[in-house]
């Protein structure tokens, strides 16, 4: 029997390649996505009703179990990737606490609610399956101003991990992925937004922090998930692999030697 999987934030960059991805042959894939308008370009898709889209809030559990449902009228569960998340600065002197602990709940439920489905299913099922939470470079350095979104990063981690020791033993893998920065439409959006003399610093100061000398594809993020979801990766779980080009290994110090500038790797 084929195998289905549910993908979070589905219809755009990374969870769009993610989707892609999984569809394989045979592959049926629940691709939830929070603003119907990013599910357009799936009504005329090759793989037809092997790929599902559904518009709906992540972070409820109806919406996940009617993911989960459709995902299994397609094939046995295998595994279910939580990629949805919001971006919005906070800063705890600016915003009030509540605003803050809002914004943190916005981000870290839906990977909660999804994590709880999956396993729900897993478990009632009788079969393994796999888990993996996108989490980001913020989860071990922050940025300024974005106090919620490397917290819940940071979370993500903590409950990735977790759920690895305590569902082991029953078949179920949880991994994580720590994103460095990866070219989406979103990142494309705000370039556009910028003065050229901008856009050349940014991409200047991209190359510089990661190793590889340029950003990462929404490709490239597609497939370390669907490694870590396949049988391949049956001995990994509780592990955060960072997708980010060499960005956490990288120590910025001012009185580092000049080395040659990096050209982009391929």
């Amino acid at each position: 029997m084929s195998r289905s999987y549910v993908v979070t934030g589905g219809g755009r960059g990374i969870g769009r390649a993610v989707v892609e991805r999984l569809l394989g042959d045979a592959n049926t894939v629940v691709a939830i996505e929070l603003d119907p308008a990013a599910l357009v370009w799936t009504d005329s898709h090759p793989a037809g009703s092997r790929l599902v889209a559904m518009a709906g809030d992540a972070t409820a559990e109806a919406t996940a179990e009617h993911a989960a449902d459709r995902a299994e009228a397609g094939g046995t569960l295998a595994g279910w990737v939580n990629n949805a998340a919001l971006f919005r600065d906070a800063s705890i002197h600016a915003a009030s606490a509540q605003e803050v602990l809002e914004l943190i709940a916005l981000n870290l439920n839906p990977a909660v609610v999804g994590c709880a489905t999956a396993v729900r299913r897993f478990l009632a099922a009788g079969t393994p399956g796999a888990i993996v939470n996108v989490s980001s470079h913020q989860a071990q350095r922050a940025v300024p101003g974005s106090l919620p979104y490397a917290t819940v990063k940071a979370a993500i981690e903590g409950l990735t991990r977790a759920l690895a020791v305590e569902y082991g033993s029953r078949g179920i893998r949880v991994n994580a992925v720590a994103l460095g920065s990866i070219t989406t439409d979103r990142h494309e959006a705000f370039l556009a937004r910028q003065t050229i003399e901008t856009v050349a610093r940014i991409e200047g100061d991209m190359r510089r922090l990661h190793p590889i000398g340029r950003m990462g594809r929404p490709e490239e993020v597609a497939a370390a998930i669907a490694y870590l979801l396949s049988d391949e990766a049956s001995f990994i779980t509780g592990a955060t692999i960072p997708i980010d080009g060499g960005r956490a290994a990288l120590g910025l110090d001012p009185e580092a030697r000049d080395v040659e500038p990096p050209h982009a790797a391929p």
